[in-house]
């Protein structure tokens, strides 16, 4: 199975530059996640007939929102986090929204493991949204994967909104402590590993120079002036069956490119 994961910051845009049926053609995922859809199911003009399709929008219109795209059919599938994990972990609204009714979160079973796709809030400039993504968001997703892990593996992929290590930005030096790369989310991320989760693309590749997010300023994406923050996890039990990894910075249409994991 070809799992192919991308933030299209606007699927309608992507379709609009006439960028997103090439890329479908081209790379042929048997499940595609989606972030960052800012559309609802039908606003979008796609002619996939050998993909079910399943979407989780925002209730506010044209923001955040995740899909999954499949050529296999899901046994089941979960929008959103449960009401139990929320009210354990204080996931409210706090005064930019409200990441329960933002479509962040699809969960699709498969036979042999669920398929997550999530987007992470942002931390903001300010980092004002890092008490919720500390202390609950990050928490929260954790303990949804190992309540899903319950039942049998996980994936996880998405826009996890965060450089895990120096090696996972152009310019570590300059942006410690800026949205992205702080210690309460790099420790979020930290907390994934501790729990048993694998990041599939550092099976295949060490060092720095793989981003899959460019500012649109200063011609970052052309000088590769960027941050790995898209990514694929999967529970250990799932580690030995990754074929591949790879990042696709060479596909166009948003400020993110595709981040792809082969698994058996």
């Amino acid at each position: 199975m070809k799992i192919i994961s991308w933030n299209v910051n606007g699927i309608r845009a992507v379709i609009k530059k006439g960028l997103f049926a090439p890329f479908i053609e081209k790379y042929q995922p048997d499940v595609l996640c989606l972030q960052e859809t800012k559309a609802e199911q039908g606003q979008a003009m796609i002619d996939l007939p050998q993909y079910t399709e399943y979407w989780n929008s925002a209730m506010k219109k044209g923001y955040s929102g995740t899909a999954i795209f499949s050529k296999i059919k899901p046994i089941g599938v979960i929008n959103g986090l449960p009401d139990e994990i929320c009210e354990k972990f204080g996931l409210i609204a706090d005064e930019y929204g409200d990441p329960r009714t933002e479509g962040r979160v699809i969960a699709a079973e498969f036979a042999d493991y669920f398929v997550v796709t999530v987007y992470t809030p942002n931390a903001k400039d300010d980092l004002s949204r890092i008490p919720l993504r500390h202390k609950q968001w990050d928490p929260a997703f954790l303990a949804y994967c190992k309540y899903l892990e319950i039942k049998k593996p996980v994936i996880f992929c998405g826009d996890l909104n965060v450089a895990h290590t120096p090696d996972d930005l152009a310019r570590p030096k300059d942006n410690v402590g800026l949205k992205g790369f702080t210690v309460e989310e790099r420790e979020g991320f930290d907390n994934f590993i501790k729990a048993g989760f694998v990041d599939t693309f550092r099976m295949f590749r060490k060092g720095n120079s793989f981003y899959t997010w460019w500012s649109h300023f200063a011609n970052a994406r052309a000088r590769n002036v960027g941050w790995r923050i898209d990514y694929v996890i999967v529970s250990n039990k799932l580690k030995d069956r990754v074929k591949s990894a790879a990042i696709h910075a060479d596909v166009l249409g948003s400020d993110h490119c595709p981040v792809e994991m082969e698994i058996d």
